[in-house]
């Protein structure tokens, strides 16, 4: 398409949750998540050398001008860097103007960022398979933040499959689905508290897992013996972590297969209290959430989710198991992976 040829296009990109599988994805690790029936939609009529986006959920609009040089790290506002890294790892020609609609929570760790980067470049015209997508949106991300960025966000919605998880390593980059039982139900919960620099401290803990591996090797194959043998306490503990993390999503993606959901219950609360006590990113009121919702009934267990001081918890239960908790509670259900479409093509 030539500048100025319009046609308007739909793209969609899933949020996510992580089902278990916290800061192992920046080591290589392995992580299980689900694309979640909540999205960012972005509605864009192409045909011009510029990206211009509006969303009701933002004061100000995203414009990126694609005939000028740009560093996606200094656009403003801030959540119109996501849009400037899709663009430039689409290396997009012709943009155009449009909408950007969702139904995921904004800032509650859903992955709302990494979904809008996902749609852009679905819309802007990228072309290639959800590994590829997924590795691009990575490098996105990385641009707009100038911070390290994991694979995990962007390839769960890139390639998610309805009604499964997906068993991810993060090293040999396979994707595996693993279904979710018939009569589970994952809900997440908000608690409401925020913290106020938390890039900032999930860049440390990335961090000190890294610094653990260059002491021990990838914590994708040390064992607790290796671990054991580090001196300094808090990198101990950050690649303790990360060993067990990694043990307990390979568990917990058998507990589903077999339908052992006590099982994958317990290794959600185990992982709760290794990030809690390993990692350092639970808070006291996310502790009291978990623990409310552990001792719920119908409840199997119950985890702080995300990069952790604050956000939500989630949980995994029966169908129609009473959660009252509070009233940020929210079922999610596996979805498909992100789409894009031509909706008013025009000569």
């Amino acid at each position: 398409m030539t500048l100025f040829e319009v046609e308007t296009v739909l793209a969609r990109a899933p949020g996510r949750v992580n089902l278990v599988g916290e800061y192992t994805d920046h080591v290589g690790g392995l992580v299980l998540p689900l694309a979640i029936d909540r999205h960012i939609e972005v509605e864009l009529h192409r045909g011009v050398p510029w990206v211009e986006l509006v969303s009701a959920d933002e004061d100000d609009g995203a414009v990126v001008f694609l005939d000028e040089p740009y560093e996606p790290a200094m656009v403003q506002p801030s959540w119109a860097r996501y849009v400037a890294g899709a663009a430039a790892v689409v290396h997009a020609v012709v943009g155009g103007r449009g909408f950007v609609r969702t139904t995921l929570p904004i800032g509650a760790g859903l992955g709302s960022s990494e979904a809008l980067t996902v749609a852009v470049a679905l819309a802007l015209g990228f072309d290639g398979t959800p590994l590829d997508l997924a590795l691009a949106c990575r490098q996105a991300e990385q641009l707009a933040t100038g911070l390290p960025a994991g694979v995990m966000g962007p390839l769960a919605s890139a390639a998610g499959v309805a009604g499964h998880a997906l068993l991810i390593d993060c090293t040999a980059l396979d994707v595996t689905p693993v279904a979710i039982p018939d009569g589970v139900q994952v809900i997440v919960v908000d608690s409401g508290e925020r913290p106020t620099a938390l890039t900032s401290f999930a860049g440390v803990r990335r961090a000190q897992c890294e610094e653990a591996a260059k002491l021990v090797g990838s914590l994708r194959t040390a064992t607790l013996d290796d671990v054991a043998g580090i001196a300094q306490d808090d990198l101990r503990r950050r690649a303790r972590h990360v060993v067990n993390e990694n043990a307990r999503v390979a568990a917990f993606a058998e507990a589903l297969r077999s339908g052992s959901l006590v099982d994958a219950g317990e290794l959600l609360v185990e992982s709760h209290a290794s990030l809690r006590d390993d990692l350092d990113v639970s808070t006291a009121t996310m502790d009291e959430l978990v623990a409310a919702l552990v001792a719920t009934p119908g409840v199997y267990g119950a985890r702080i989710m995300g990069a952790g001081f604050g956000g939500c918890a989630l949980a995994l239960c029966d169908d129609g198991a009473a959660i009252d908790v509070g009233d940020a509670v929210l079922p999610v259900v596996a979805s498909g992976g992100a789409s894009v479409e031509v909706i008013t093509p025009q000569n």
